[in-house]
């Protein structure tokens, strides 16, 4: 079994943090926090680059993890920025601001941006594992780029046909039930699961069984705390056909559409 390098862990936490206070100021002169969705995913890849500078040089993953982590990260930063650019700030913090003001401006900082910092230290976890052994490149590692590929394709193509659905005003209270999302009721956040349990297969194949903690966590994040059920929680209400899509479709997993 690979070792836990826990200096090296903690030693990226510092600059997550000062990465994630840095966003929350531009926030402030934004008076918008959406621009922590924006920068969650740089906040991952520069783990990976921590966790590559620290590590033996003769680690036979540096190009196997971080070309794909680089990858998804430029894509999922530059989805998100265009999509919000110039938009209102997205419901979910709308609410969380009705709820903490007066004070939200400086208790958004640990509670939004220091806990996407935190949370994107732990779901690190592989990319440091990855690295973290000379063990040659095996059949985890090529399961995880299949992982890997299927969830990039999932979340880029998922949020493309979403994006050109609401471009049409006619679809403002409608529902996508094509394409991707007739599979499943959110491709996106499928594919976010396999990208870091394609990581984590990686980091397995390194030896590193302990770098199970982050994908688990991301699992955790993506159904109850920032995916499925907390967009699920009223999307009803503003799209009246949702109930009926709930009916025929599966909510994470993909799979046929139930007639």
């Amino acid at each position: 079994m690979s070792g836990f390098e826990a200096g090296v862990w903690i030693s990226a936490l510092p600059f997550l943090l000062i990465a994630a206070t840095v966003t929350w100021l531009l926030s402030l002169s934004l008076r918008n926090v959406s621009i922590a969705d924006s920068s969650w995913s740089l906040l991952l890849f520069a783990a990976g680059v921590i966790y590559a500078l620290a590590a033996d040089p003769r680690s036979p993953r540096f190009a196997l993890v971080l070309w794909p982590l680089a990858i998804w990260a430029a894509r999922l930063c530059m989805f998100l920025t265009a999509r919000n650019l110039g938009q209102p700030e997205d419901r979910r913090y709308q609410a969380l601001r009705e709820r903490h003001e007066p004070g939200f401006a400086f208790r958004s900082l640990y509670r939004v941006f220091w806990l996407r910092a935190l949370s994107a230290w732990i779901i690190s976890l592989p990319l440091l594992g990855a690295f973290s052994s000379l063990a040659p490149i095996g059949v985890l590692d090529y399961l995880g780029l299949v992982l890997w590929s299927t969830g990039f394709l999932f979340e880029a193509v998922g949020d493309w046909q979403l994006a050109r659905f609401k471009r049409d005003p006619a679809n403002a209270d409608g529902v996508l039930t094509d394409g991707l999302w007739s599979l499943t009721r959110h491709p996106n956040y499928f594919g976010v699961f396999c990208v870091w349990w394609g990581f984590a297969a990686m980091a397995f194949s390194a030896g590193a069984w302990w770098a199970v903690a982050g994908p688990v966590l991301l699992t955790a994040l993506l159904w109850q705390v920032s995916g499925v059920r907390p967009m699920e929680k009223d999307i009803g209400k503003r799209r009246p056909r949702y109930a009926d899509y709930v009916l025929k479709t599966n909510a994470f997993f993909p799979g046929p559409s139930r007639k």
